[in-house]
């Protein structure tokens, strides 16, 4: 009850209201020693049990609207999904069910159907090989050894930084040697099938756009960003048969993977709304194509509960 009363305070309904979003990724079947922050399905259970007894969440589209004409109701909430990964229908819808809940997916296209993204090439190689270390000289940053899991977690959180925001050709030259290096193999059914996105949109869930191949925006012409952005639209509204009018930003920080620019194309290419990583909650004022999104990362209630609150009250440049 003091959480939902604090949350009130700082989210009161009309136009003083302000719109949380959650941003998620990934639900796995079991903790991942890579990626000990990744919620699997029993901490996403946990989640969702919180985030539905102290919010009102509304499906986003919904959400954005009330947002724009100052009707939002207080403590007012909206779960998104990033990418399309085939955990999300296959472990976080069932959840969302459960606790009779909705999130919209933002779908990469390019990767349905057995595609994989880059930073995947580059987890699961390291993941998987049976060599002892690679030479990353090549990207200054020596010989990184591979022996143990702590070894190929410090490996992952340091190659990936290493070769995000190069240019989408050196960026897959990179992946592609990392992978030789490696000597592993790595899945190909990491990410969502037509069928399953078919089936996650009949669910009731939302679908929007998120470019077709993830590139960092502010390293594209604009021709091209426009091209990513209303090509993975227009694909996706052939899939589902339906308008599709909400967008999200491929890494999403502001400056760093898109710029205003982008927010404007977005809007000249007639989405309704867009959503960034930018941290924050939303209120009547903010531009509605640069929405803030936020997680806390924390694993008990109590915490949880205090950096929401905290996300609420802070504002963001």
């Amino acid at each position: 009850m003091i959480v939902k009363q604090v949350l009130k305070h700082l989210s009161p309904a009309g136009r003083d209201g302000k719109l949380s979003i959650f941003i998620f990724h990934r639900v796995l079947d079991r903790p991942d020693p890579l990626f000990p922050g990744e919620p699997d399905r029993a901490c996403f259970d946990q989640m969702m049990g919180w985030i539905s007894g102290w919010f009102n969440v509304l499906a986003l589209d919904d959400a954005v609207e009330q947002l724009k004409t100052g009707q939002l109701p207080a403590r007012a909430a909206a779960i998104t999904f990033d990418d399309g990964y085939a955990d999300n229908w296959l472990n976080a819808v069932p959840i969302l069910k459960k606790h009779r809940l909705t999130a919209t997916f933002f779908i990469a296209t390019g990767y349905l159907d057995g595609g994989r993204m880059w930073n995947d090439t580059v987890i699961e190689s390291i993941r998987n090989t049976r060599v002892e270390c690679i030479n990353l000289d090549w990207l200054d940053l020596g010989v990184v050894p591979l022996e143990t899991v702590e070894n190929r977690r410090a490996a992952v959180h340091c190659v990936i930084p290493a070769i995000k925001h190069l240019e989408t050709a050196a960026r897959m030259a990179a992946v592609d040697r990392i992978h030789d290096q490696c000597k592993a193999g790595v899945a190909s059914d990491l990410m969502l099938t037509t069928d399953q996105l078919k089936q996650l949109s009949a669910s009731g869930m939302g679908v929007g756009a998120h470019t077709v191949t993830h590139p960092i925006l502010a390293r594209l012409s604009l021709s091209d960003a426009k091209a990513e952005m209303s090509d993975s639209r227009d694909q996706l509204e052939a899939i589902l048969g339906q308008r599709v009018g909400l967008f999200a930003y491929p890494n999403g920080k502001l400056s760093q993977d898109y710029t205003r620019e982008h927010a404007d194309l977005a809007r000249q290419l007639g989405f309704d709304a867009a959503v960034s990583t930018n941290f924050g909650a939303s209120g009547t004022v903010d531009d509605v194509f640069q929405l803030r999104r936020f997680t806390p990362w924390d694993r008990t209630r109590a915490r949880f509960a205090a950096r929401l609150c905290l996300n609420l009250k802070q504002r963001y440049a």
